[in-house]
């Protein structure tokens, strides 16, 4: 009995111990595992991409010419010609002032002016005939003949002088009459016949207001970081609430080329041709815009740009090192976005980056 016990114990013995050493090494395995490769991470690649890309902004229609239109000089207004709504042709007569006291001084400077001039043809003809008769010698002293030259240079410029003052007071009187300085649609009238205009007229109501209607301005406040975006021939597609279902287009016409202080944007302007479509000036528009940078920039998965307190950074990584790169955004392409910073294409970045993934470690790129 003794005999088959003994035999049995080693045996159990050789076994157990072989147990352990595998677990051993098991252990060990994992371990070596752990310290030799750390987690692994789906990456992806950072391209340089050129694309186009749009944009939607609300915008504003606006008049392409208008203007408030002032007397030049002080008068009572005699007679108005147009109203509210009235459409007017370049030229046209929109009302005429009353100002006796401009057409006097016209008529004084006209008599003023025709004295001058008699007087001019006296020195002239005076002049002439001294010096005609300076050709007989001892006819005529020297001091008479330059005597009678001064005369007429004198009577030459009181004449020329008068002249310009009688045309002065003429273009004074031109001004009676108000007249539309382009073809347009009176938006405003503001004053009505026997009112005294023109009295410090800087500071007081104009006598109309005058738009152009049959042309529009189509202005966009484009962001800053999409204001590089805009080269010449920029297409523009966009709708008012006044016909619903309706897109009209447009291209791009100019722009500031100055970034506005107050809302950090630069000003697009297009060129609206109006002859029957029936915009309005002065209504707002959604408008979608087609971009394009005028130079290739840097394109990473939207899911890459980790926004945290510190700022928004992308996670690099160097020979399965993990490594933070500080980047600006920009613009958004489908599931691509824009971004700035000390990258270049072909780099290798974690496809989902996260906060928690700390700076330093090993990965393993999946």
């Amino acid at each position: 009995m003794r005999s088959f016990i003994y035999p049995l114990i080693v045996v159990s013995l050789i076994v157990l111990q072989s147990c352990s050493g595998k677990q051993e090494k098991t252990g060990q395995a994992e371990v070596a595992k752990k310290q030799g490769s750390g987690p692994s991470f789906k990456v992806a690649t950072v391209t340089s991409e050129q694309p186009e890309f749009s944009i939607t902004l609300p915008g504003e229609l606006l008049p392409y010419e208008q203007v408030n239109i002032y007397p030049k000089i002080k008068g009572f207004i005699k007679k108005i010609y147009v109203d509210r709504g009235s459409y007017v042709s370049k030229g046209q007569l929109l009302a005429e002032l009353e100002a006796p006291e401009i057409g006097e001084l016209y008529s004084a400077r006209q008599s003023a002016t025709g004295t001058a001039y008699q007087k001019y043809l006296f020195s002239k003809q005076s002049y002439n005939r001294l010096k005609e008769a300076s050709n007989k010698n001892g006819a005529v002293a020297t001091i008479e003949l330059e005597r009678a030259y001064a005369q007429l240079l004198g009577d030459s410029a009181s004449y020329k002088s008068s002249r310009s003052e009688a045309s002065a007071s003429r273009q004074i009187k031109n001004y009676l009459r108000i007249t539309a300085p382009f073809s347009g649609v009176i938006t405003g009238r503001f004053i009505s016949e026997g009112a005294l205009v023109g009295d410090n007229a800087a500071k007081g109501e104009p006598l109309f207001q005058l738009a152009q209607q049959d042309r529009l301005r189509l202005t966009v406040a484009i962001p800053e970081k999409q204001a590089q975006s805009l080269p010449p021939g920029t297409k523009a597609g966009f709708t008012v609430v006044d016909f619903p279902g309706k897109t009209f287009t447009a291209t791009l016409s100019r722009n500031s080329g100055a970034l506005d202080v107050a809302s950090r944007s630069v000003i697009a302007e297009f060129d609206i041709p109006n002859s029957g479509t029936g915009l309005r000036a002065g209504q707002y528009a959604k408008v979608n815009i087609q971009l394009m940078r005028a130079q290739s920039t840097l394109w990473v998965p939207a899911t890459s740009v980790v926004q945290a307190q510190s700022g928004l950074f992308v996670i690099k990584t160097e020979k399965n090192i993990i490594k933070r790169i500080p980047v600006q955004t920009g613009t958004t392409a489908d599931s691509l976005i824009e971004v700035f910073g000390d990258l270049q294409a072909g780099d290798t970045i974690l496809l989902k980056g996260s906060e928690e993934i700390k700076e330093g470690i090993k990965i393993i790129k999946m």
